[in-house]
């Protein structure tokens, strides 16, 4: 009996596009397969080889112009042909390419058999003056790295990793339930499709050993807590000779006892005494490059801030250098002698007989307090 044309058993004409010809042997291959037709499992079987020989030789560019030339003469070996059917592949198989398809696998794919390694975080402490001015340091990181022994394949010296013998290389292996066909990493190769039969004495197979790297790092100018700097290629070594991760090292600045930090602004307090902020005068004030001179005017009130242009942070990303601001605190004077005291009390009455003019802040808050209390009983 005469075979049926491969395009009638598709059910596409011969103009059909490779996508044409995939989407009617999907369609065929679900409704024919014998798991859907347990009434008549044997005649499903059969129909459904003969669409799949169908597909097979279709979905082959040399296969499909031979078979138009001349048939199935043009693709049956026994007839000198370039090969058809292959014979009776697991349903499996089938539908593991069907649904590979599908969702975005062919159902043999491979895990690489080189990993690249972990990016590791290493926390450093920076004081104020490191982060601002930049410093270079050295750091000790546990990490693990390719063993020199076997240079990474985890086989012993002059030996490698064979063929898995679970998945014969593939790395994966195939589980058939019921209609499905479930693929998974080969439980013994965990993917990577290679074995080792005589593992490295020195890391045991692993491919990586533990050792403790010092390093040193640059620390550009700038920095801030939070800022993190990378170093390629120090992080943990690839599995199977894989390439390294990378190593970042995360920036915390330990806080300061005289100044604060505000992006690329300095904050300071600075103390000065009752006759400074009375008469005004000259103090020294610290910065980071140093002590300078800041001129404080008379009558200079508590939390009056003075900027010093220029004495802050440099960023690290660029831009104009931030500023110092200076908030000054008036100091009372504090365990008087008794002539002092008698001073300040002089002092006290002379102010008060002068009414607003020496404390202008202090009875504009007793005439708002007055007023408050005016309303309520009002």
């Amino acid at each position: 009996m005469a075979k049926e044309d491969f395009y009638k058993l598709l059910g596409v004409n011969k103009n059909a596009s490779d996508a044409e010809i995939k989407k009617s042997y999907r369609r065929l291959a679900m409704k024919f397969h014998p798991d859907r037709n347990t009434d008549d499992p044997t005649t499903a079987e059969k129909k459904f080889k003969e669409i799949k020989e169908a597909y097979e030789i279709l979905s082959d560019p040399k296969k499909r112009s031979a078979f138009d030339q001349f048939g199935h003469a043009g693709v049956d070996p026994s007839m000198g042909g370039q090969g058809g059917y292959s014979g009776a592949e697991g349903f499996g198989d089938v539908f593991g390419d069907v649904f590979g398809d599908i969702f975005g696998g062919g159902g043999r794919q491979q895990r690489s058999s080189v990993q690249r390694g972990s990016d590791l975080r290493y926390n450093l402490e920076l004081s104020l003056e490191e982060a601002v001015g930049g410093t270079e340091t050295k750091i000790r990181v546990p990490v693990l790295t390719a063993c020199g022994e076997c240079k990474g394949t985890g086989a012993k010296k002059g030996s490698s990793p064979v063929s898995c013998s679970t998945c014969h290389g593939h790395g994966q292996v195939r589980m058939q339930q019921g209609f499905f066909s479930v693929q998974q990493a080969c439980p013994t190769c965990h993917g990577s499709g290679k074995q080792i039969k005589d593992p490295c004495r020195k890391c045991h197979g692993q491919g990586r050993v533990q050792e403790t790297k010092t390093l040193s790092v640059k620390i550009p100018a700038g920095v801030d807590t939070g800022d993190r700097i990378r170093l390629a290629g120090e992080g943990e070594a690839g599995e199977r000779g894989g390439p390294a991760g990378d190593l970042y090292v995360q920036v915390q600045v330990k806080d300061h006892a005289i100044f604060t930090r505000d992006d690329s602004n300095l904050y300071c307090e600075v103390p000065i005494s009752f006759p400074n902020a009375c008469l005004g005068g000259e103090i020294e004030v610290p910065t980071l490059d140093g002590k300078v001179k800041l001129k404080i005017p008379a009558e200079t009130q508590t939390g009056k801030l003075f900027r010093l242009r220029g004495k802050g942070v440099k960023p690290v990303r660029g831009g104009a250098q931030g500023d110092l601001l200076c908030r000054v605190q008036i100091e009372t004077p504090v365990r008087l002698t008794k002539e002092q005291t008698e001073l300040v009390k002089k002092l006290g009455e002379s102010l008060t007989g002068g009414g607003k003019q020496h404390s202008p802040q202090e009875h504009s808050f007793i005439d708002g307090v007055k007023s408050f209390f005016d309303k309520l009983t009002g």
